[in-house]
């Protein structure tokens, strides 16, 4: 078989849940003196009951707890929260799949709108050869928190897809993730395969003839 692209998302497809909001309860409690909880719910009300930008959030609730600290505090935590992760937080079909593609000599891409802070460690761990997630500002070493890219959800990991292509033209790209924004870009690829989602994404998924599955029970 030719070599492909091979594309994991991570939160719900290789992992169980989402990583983004325990990463950040993790800090918070190593560092409880931020107070970050109290500081999150501004943000989050703005997100619920006004401006719905998914960026905007992830970049507040990164200021609102993190702000300020150092690279190697950061990398620290990023660390102890990577290595935390233990095989069942993992879906079994998931690991398959990376180990498979891997046999395969096909390129693997770790596709994440979670960011920069600890995405790449989770790839490396996984024997990922690149990530592509949202990126986060630092300045003068310490932790700003601004996004220095798109958030990579919906339409941008569409964008991401493309310039895949470009860098790797002429190879077939199989992607596999969970949610309805995904659809955006399974819609697009030679191989898409949907996993661990809800009933109604499923059936979304079904009638635009991308096959579904679930990789946490196998």
């Amino acid at each position: 078989m030719a070599v492909q692209l091979a594309v994991f998302d991570l939160d719900g497809t290789v992992t169980r849940h989402d990583t983004f909001l325990p990463y950040l309860r993790g800090w918070l409690q190593r560092h409880p003196e931020r107070h970050g909880t109290r500081r999150m719910a501004p943000p989050i009300a703005r997100f619920l009951f006004g401006e719905r930008d998914r960026g905007r959030l992830k970049s507040d609730l990164i200021r609102c707890s993190m702000a300020g600290a150092t690279r190697s505090q950061v990398d620290d935590w990023s660390r102890v929260f990577v290595e935390g992760l233990a095989d069942d937080m993992l879906c079994p079909g998931a690991l398959d799949a990376i180990a498979r593609h891997r046999r395969a000599g096909d390129r693997l891409v770790l596709l994440s709108a979670s960011v920069d802070l600890y995405v790449p460690r989770i790839g490396a761990r996984l024997g990922f050869d690149e990530t592509i997630c949202t990126g986060v500002a630092w300045r003068d070493g310490l932790l700003d928190g601004t996004l220095t890219t798109p958030n990579r959800r919906g339409a941008e990991k569409l964008r991401c897809i493309e310039a895949l292509r470009t860098r790797f033209p002429g190879l077939p790209v199989t992607a596999f993730a969970n949610s309805g924004s995904d659809l955006v870009h399974l819609r697009v690829v030679e191989q898409p395969l949907l996993v661990n989602a809800t009933a109604r994404v499923r059936r979304a998924a079904r009638r635009l003839g991308i096959p579904v599955d679930d990789w946490c029970n196998k």
